[in-house]
């Protein structure tokens, strides 16, 4: 099982150490504590914790797909020549960026400000994680 510091659980969350310690004091989140005496946040709460807040905005696509990994996002950024583009989204927090024909963001009327999905084969994610001692 994963603790986490009070300073790692609130950079997930994206607040201060403050406020964790707040979810901590109101019963949100439990508190644990490591060998050190330091306190500490179970890595399975949080991830429900942080599960709970997510707020995934409305799929402008309105399409079913089998596809899970789903980001709706803004176009920020395209940069296109002739033949191909690059296209940046954020979405929420995380910027993704997708490679395509200079054609397929003219026929989708990509621009900065408009909004998007980007589709993400889960074949094709590489997760990682810190090294085991």
């Amino acid at each position: 099982m994963t603790h986490l510091r009070v300073s790692e659980a609130a950079r997930f969350l994206g607040v201060s150490d403050d406020t964790v310690r707040r979810l901590l004091d109101s019963g949100q989140l439990a508190a644990g504590k490591d060998a050190a005496g330091r306190i500490t946040v179970d890595g399975t709460e949080l991830a429900a914790y942080i599960r709970g807040l997510a707020n995934t905005p409305t799929d402008p696509a309105h399409v079913a797909s089998s596809a899970r990994n789903r980001f709706v996002g803004l176009v920020t950024a395209v940069t296109a020549d002739r033949v191909m583009a690059q296209v940046e989204l954020q979405c929420g927090p995380f910027r993704v960026v997708s490679l395509m024909s200079s054609e397929a963001v003219r026929d989708l009327g990509l621009e900065p400000g408009s909004i998007a999905t980007a589709v993400i084969k889960s074949t094709n994610v590489i997760i990682e994680t810190k090294g085991q001692p």
